[in-house]
């Protein structure tokens, strides 16, 4: 494994991105560290945006000749260092890839897997896509999330009035509720008044032994706590996406079945629900953290996300 990184120097040397034209020493460490190959992208780029008073974290990759876009938001307590294999996927199909740290995570500033209201996730995703036009990004701009990064695209979906050049939606293990929700907004009621944070529990979220290895002992980016104001801004967000009105478009959704961080059947009811005919693809065996699941978990929708992004 590669020495790691420094991420405190690394965050201080960033540059906005519209300056950033060549990858620093600290930022190809970085690419290094995760793994990250440039043998399929042309040329890539790092930097920060200004986003409701965070600074966002960006990164963005073009291969040879892009004929579109890739939107990624990553998971909870995730990061872009940790979406190699969807990146790389979406290079070889021939879509530039623009992807950030949410705020609180990785490079990006806030607290810690924290956030005050999901709104500003809102505000964070319209930056981003106000700086695709900015780099004059290929259209259309499909989106892509993660569980949190899922939840956020179905927000904008649903209720941010998508702009046009926005194409298809991948939703991958998408967050509406977690797992035993109930029970987890009792235990927040609670302890609300009494702390600001409690230890993480690391999960076994993939089939991946690697995966799971290097994020519970090797990746100096993790957050070490769950934060209760994430918690009681996802209570207050679960009714308004519940409640949202419907909306015409067709996600394509992955979930696996051997999903046990959200509440996955009654997610799936509610968005076939809130969208016309979403197309849903099954993954019995795989856990919740698709973008490193297995690889032949991961070969399986990304060939049939291929398919239907030809």
């Amino acid at each position: 494994m590669p020495e790691p990184f420094q991420p405190q120097s690394l965050i201080a040397s960033l540059r906005p991105l519209a300056a950033a034209l060549s990858l620093s020493p600290a930022e190809q460490a970085y690419r290094q560290f995760y793994g990250f190959s440039d043998a399929l992208a042309a040329r890539s780029r790092m930097g920060w945006l200004q986003a409701g008073g965070y600074q966002i974290a960006v990164q963005v990759w073009w291969p040879e000749q892009p004929r579109a876009t890739l939107v990624l938001q990553h998971g909870y307590y995730d990061h872009v260092g940790l979406y190699r294999h969807v990146i790389e996927w979406a290079l070889a199909q021939g879509f530039a890839v623009l992807a950030c740290d949410l705020p609180g995570h990785g490079l990006s500033s806030g607290a810690r897997a924290s956030i005050g209201d999901f709104s500003e996730y809102q505000t964070m995703l319209r930056a981003l896509l106000a700086e695709a036009a900015v780099l004059d990004l290929p259209t259309p701009w499909h989106l892509c999330g993660q569980s949190t990064g899922g939840a956020i695209l179905i927000d904008y979906l649903l209720t941010g009035e998508p702009v046009a050049q926005v194409g298809e939606t991948i939703l991958l293990a998408p967050l509406v509720r977690p797992r035993a929700w109930g029970w987890s907004q009792l235990s927040y009621r609670v302890m609300r008044h009494f702390v600001s944070e409690i230890p993480r529990r690391f999960s076994v979220n993939s089939s991946d032994a690697a995966f799971i290895e290097f994020v519970h002992h090797h990746d100096p980016l993790q957050p070490r706590s769950l934060p209760t104001a994430w918690i009681g801004a996802l209570s207050r967000w679960v009714p308004h996406i519940e409640t949202a009105p419907r909306s015409a478009r067709s996600p394509l959704i992955i979930q696996g079945e051997a999903d046990m961080t959200v509440a996955w059947q009654h997610n799936l009811k509610v968005l076939q629900d809130k969208f016309a005919a979403p197309q849903i693809l099954h993954l019995p065996e795989a856990g919740h953290h698709l973008a490193n699941e297995a690889p032949a978990l991961r070969q399986r929708y990304f060939d049939w996300l291929s398919q239907r992004l030809g």
